[in-house]
């Protein structure tokens, strides 16, 4: 078939529009419509993702605050998440708060009021090392004031330092709080604490009266007095009973606000009470009967009236939240016994 010239051109014309109508039909349009663009694919493999946060680093959406410390003001986040402990006699204070650290020391775990609380949490065994910590990729590290190798720790996440002692137990938690963001679960658990002290407090007083109570712990070279805030009992024998220390006891061992001192055997009776609450230290593995079978001890009046009560190593040297409670039941039951 023979086309003039002009047929020729409407053709190769209408060609040429239909194209460009079908062009503009697919991409032009980006409303809801059945065009293609509604149901446009996922970006091209060649358009990069956003990089994730390094080990460590917080995401991009974590809020971040600032945390008075014991040394400077830290930014931290506002809810941590991967927590690493490296406290233990601490660790506590986050399990009363209902966060769990995903690692804590050994000794931590070795606490019988602790160890079923921090099942999952890895073990760090007994030195802090950020070869250990680095692998938990942790968004928070606690620590005590002074410990080796802060600096190092820092590259991996943000260092919160706790001094050790430095706080009663009670600022302490509200520290904690500000810390985990869990403000009101530790204003609770003061609060609930202080009813069972005001419930229990006035029994145990008429119970024990004038007796004076000690803290004695056998060691290598003699024996450890332990006072008002160096764990096994004394913040609740001392601080929230206020029962009475012998004088020798108070004097080197709280009012000087060491919280202990150290006596040879032959001072045992200046410091002995009438109600002793004992245990094998716990930081060496000397026989604590060298202690206990000495006559010395033996002729101690708290011995002879069996008012002598024995303390967990492993678990009562703790003056954390969980460990107060149980602490607060052993001891309790023992001075409501005291003959």
């Amino acid at each position: 078939m023979r086309y003039s010239k002009q047929s020729l051109v409407l053709i190769v014309f209408t060609l040429v529009m239909a194209v460009l109508l079908a062009a503009c039909g697919s991409s032009g349009n980006s409303g809801s419509g059945s065009g293609t663009a509604a149901n446009a694919p996922a970006p091209a493999a060649s358009e990069a993702p956003t990089a994730a946060p390094a080990a460590g680093e917080p995401s991009a959406e974590a809020e971040m605050v600032t945390f008075q410390d014991s040394a400077a003001e830290v930014q931290v986040p506002k809810n941590p998440q991967r927590i690493v402990d490296t406290t233990a006699f601490y660790t506590g204070y986050l399990l009363a708060l209902g966060v769990k650290p995903v690692g804590v020391m050994q000794g931590a775990k070795d606490s019988p009021y602790l160890a079923d609380m921090l099942e999952g949490a890895e073990g760090l065994g007994d030195d802090v090392t950020p070869e250990n910590i680095l692998s938990l990729d942790p968004d928070l590290i606690i620590v005590y004031t002074g410990t080796e190798g802060i600096d190092k720790l820092k590259e991996i996440a943000p260092v919160v330092q706790i001094q050790y002692g430095a706080k009663n137990y009670k600022d302490q938690m509200l520290d904690y709080g500000k810390l985990v963001n869990k403000n009101d679960e530790a204003k609770a658990w003061i609060a609930q604490w202080e009813a069972r002290i005001a419930e229990l407090k006035p029994q145990v007083q008429a119970a024990v009266g004038n007796k004076t109570v000690s803290i004695l712990n056998p060691y290598a070279k003699g024996l450890f007095v332990f006072g008002h805030n160096y764990g096994r009992g004394g913040e609740i024998l001392y601080g929230e009973f206020g029962l009475k220390a012998p004088a020798e006891a108070q004097k080197e061992a709280i009012d000087s606000g060491t919280g202990w001192a150290s006596i040879s055997l032959e001072k045992l009776p200046d410091f002995a009470g009438d109600i002793i609450f004992t245990c094998p230290w716990s930081g060496d593995t000397t026989d604590p009967k060298i202690v206990y079978d000495n006559p010395l001890w033996k002729g101690l009046p708290a011995v002879k009236a069996g008012n002598v009560f024995q303390l967990n190593p492993a678990a009562d040297t703790y003056n954390d939240p969980i460990s107060l409670e149980k602490q607060l039941d052993f001891i309790t039951t023992s001075l409501l016994s005291v003959k």
